[in-house]
């Protein structure tokens, strides 16, 4: 309080003194410059001076009000654009999120367009438009994309890539990796796409040829990649085995796919059971039964055991006695003990047979066994016991079929 009355009586103060001044003295100001003459006192001209001032100062003011005020005095400021292009980003990630296509590719777009850094809103706006199934719009997107951002070539071929797929254009996807491939030929994310491409196309052959690559830039996990690799190399010796209809020369292709492997990829027992079955289908009968033996002698496998059942090699005693030697190390092996029932039945050895498959059996219930006991009681007149086996076979097969709820009896 004490400070206003001080304020007071110095504004008091000086005002009598301004006063006193004027009184005393008006003085006078004279301005002439050609036609133009201004006169006036001295007091008269500071008050001018005084208004012209405030005036200058209250426009300048005025002008910053509107250009920097928010939305009630002028909506389109610059710091209200940069509000609504904050909401428009907002509302379109969490339509993207939530598959609202039509309203994340409006939104996205917008950001897109008034962002310095647009790439991602092209992005998810591109990916909108896609799902919508406008894609002439979603290319066009990632063009304005490329155009605005032309160091992120790499990422927006990617992604238009992975939009081609989504939309099964796969030779479109093909060609924009492999350009980018070329370009980057070490990036992880080129090489992963392109796996996972020509995984979805069938494309085996061009796996294989990748396969070195994905080894040496480390794409996959080593145990990830080593299950890729032996699925290729069987997926294509089963394509090599069908390349001709005719058998003999299916046959020659598959054996040079065959001989393609290494002598480590020829001992995996995966890849040795593909080739087996190739051989079973074209009716190299002698030679699967050989390539099985050759295996199951360097190692037993349960799948190679089950496969040497369904051949037929140039001599079944001798076939019939090599699995019975497998039985010593593996008395419980149900595939074997079923590869052995099926060669006993070969070899007309009924009873023999029934003892075997009925051990498989014990050991594990299986549809395969099931259908084979079920053959032999058949054709040995216990067709109680053989109608029982080929109903659990059945349902072995499928367990649905127990599940699902049997008709009501029809009523005479």
């Amino acid at each position: 309080m004490k400070r206003l009355y001080v304020i007071v009586f110095l504004v008091i103060a000086a005002t009598a003194a301004l006063g006193l001044a004027i009184a005393e003295h008006s003085g006078y100001v004279l301005i002439a410059y050609k036609t133009f003459r201004y006169e006036s006192s001295l007091w008269a001209t500071l008050a001018l001076v005084a208004v012209l001032w405030l005036l200058f100062w209250g426009i300048k003011a005025l002008i910053e009000l509107v250009t920097t005020s928010s939305g009630v005095v002028n909506p389109w400021s610059r710091r209200n654009r940069s509000r609504r292009v904050q909401v428009a980003i907002e509302h379109g990630q969490l339509d993207l999120a939530e598959g609202r296509w039509a309203s994340a590719q409006r939104h996205l777009a917008r950001a897109a367009e008034a962002e310095r850094q647009p790439l991602l809103y092209y992005l998810g706006a591109a990916r909108a438009a896609n799902e919508q199934g406008h894609y002439e719009e979603s290319d066009n997107l990632l063009e304005r994309a490329l155009e605005r951002q032309p160091q992120a070539e790499l990422a927006i071929a990617l992604s238009h890539a992975q939009l081609q797929t989504d939309r099964g254009d796969t030779e479109g996807a093909l060609a924009t990796l492999q350009a980018m491939h070329e370009r980057h030929p070490h990036n992880v994310q080129t090489l992963r796409q392109l796996q996972r491409l020509y995984q979805q196309r069938g494309d085996w052959s061009a796996l294989i040829r990748l396969l070195p690559e994905l080894r040496k830039d480390k794409v996959l996990p080593a145990a990830e990649l080593a299950e890729l690799e032996r699925r290729a190399w069987g997926k294509n010796l089963s394509l090599a085995a069908h390349q001709e209809a005719d058998g003999t020369v299916g046959l020659q292709t598959l054996n040079r796919a065959w001989q393609q492997l290494n002598s480590a990829q020829r001992q995996e027992p995966q890849l040795v059971l593909a080739y087996a079955e190739q051989l079973r289908q074209l009716g190299a009968q002698v030679e699967a039964e050989e390539v099985l033996r050759t295996a199951l002698k360097r190692s037993f496998d349960s799948h190679l055991a089950r496969l040497y059942g369904l051949v037929r090699g140039g001599d079944p005693a001798r076939q019939l006695q090599f699995a019975e030697g497998l039985l010593k190390d593996q008395p419980a092996d149900p595939s074997l003990l079923l590869t052995l029932g099926r060669l006993c039945l070969q070899s007309s050895l009924w009873g023999k047979a029934r003892d075997y498959l009925e051990s498989s059996l014990r050991v594990q219930r299986n549809p395969e066994a099931c259908a084979e006991l079920a053959r032999l009681l058949a054709q040995m007149g216990d067709t109680e016991r053989s109608n029982q086996l080929f109903q659990e076979g059945l349902g072995l097969l499928d367990e649905r079929l127990l599940a699902a709820p049997l008709p009501l009896p029809a009523h005479a």
